[in-house]
């Protein structure tokens, strides 16, 4: 996220931000905040950068694509 008022600049955090609500938020009750935290970190951290697919890096999860453009 950059310059207040420019919706281009937060497009892939709105994107993101969009698909976590989706696939994650809508479909749980959470008690306390802390119940939240630790559902989005595990979603973030264990599925969506781990496991998660993503078409625009090739159906690649985030880590793997990672992996595979290391430069060595």
């Amino acid at each position: 996220m950059s310059r207040t008022g420019n919706c281009w600049d937060n497009a892939s955090v709105e994107s993101f931000f969009g698909t976590l609500t989706r696939e994650l938020v809508y479909h749980r009750h959470y008690a306390t905040r802390d119940d939240a935290t630790r559902d989005i970190f595990e979603y973030i951290e264990v599925f969506y950068n781990r496991k998660r697919c993503h078409s625009t890096l090739g159906y690649d999860s985030p880590a793997e694509y990672e992996a595979k453009t290391a430069v060595a």
